[in-house]
């Protein structure tokens, strides 16, 4: 099974290297030299770390297949996919972006949207969701928020304080997206594998 584990950023000095948006919890047990990761989209073909070296808090790898500043542009947006064990996707105590794209949100019984991606950050996670108007929306991935996630069933239920899905967007969603009376289930952690 195939996780997604970083997103390549923008390209750091001339010799190739690239920042990353780390998306797993084990960093430095992944991105060692000699690491080959798939690509997302598949275009770039495969790559292996030449050197992974942290900045501050910005992880900077550099791979064997990309030699110079030009190319390291070039993979700006894509994803690092790497194959692991079908035991690391039993984890009941998070999700991983691919498991929750495409999943349908609810407020209540009413569809506002789908979830779009997955942003793992320092303090907590974020749902990007995309409303049925198109916008996106930011809802932080946390169980007074989140309180129901169905993978089996293709839904999310959200709790969404007043005003959230109205920030985030020009077109304003009717009151009654913005509460809900779902009963709470299970705490999603957002950790990504």
């Amino acid at each position: 099974m195939q996780v997604h584990v970083a997103r390549i950023g923008k390209p750091h000095g001339i010799r190739g290297a690239v920042t990353v948006e780390v998306l797993t919890d084990n960093p430095e047990e992944r991105f060692v030299p000699g690491a080959v990761f798939a690509t997302d989209p598949a275009s770039h073909g495969t790559l292996t770390v030449a050197s992974a070296r942290w900045n501050k808090a910005i992880l900077l790898l550099e791979f064997e297949e990309i030699v110079d500043r030009s190319a390291a542009e070039a993979l700006r947006g894509a994803r690092l996919l790497l194959e692991t064990a079908d035991e690391e996707g039993d984890d009941e105590e998070g999700w991983y972006e691919r498991e929750l794209q495409g999943l349908s949100v609810r407020v209540g019984d009413r569809v506002v949207g789908t979830v779009a991606a997955l942003q793992t950050m320092p303090a907590q996670d974020l749902l990007v969701v995309k409303t049925t108007s198109g916008a996106e929306v930011l809802v932080p991935f946390v169980e007074e928020i989140v309180p129901e996630v169905s993978v089996t069933g293709g839904y999310i239920v959200l709790n969404p304080p007043g005003g959230l899905f109205d920030l985030n967007s020009d077109d304003e969603q009717p009151d009654d997206e913005q509460g809900s009376d779902s009963p709470a289930s299970q705490a999603p952690d957002g950790d990504e594998g």
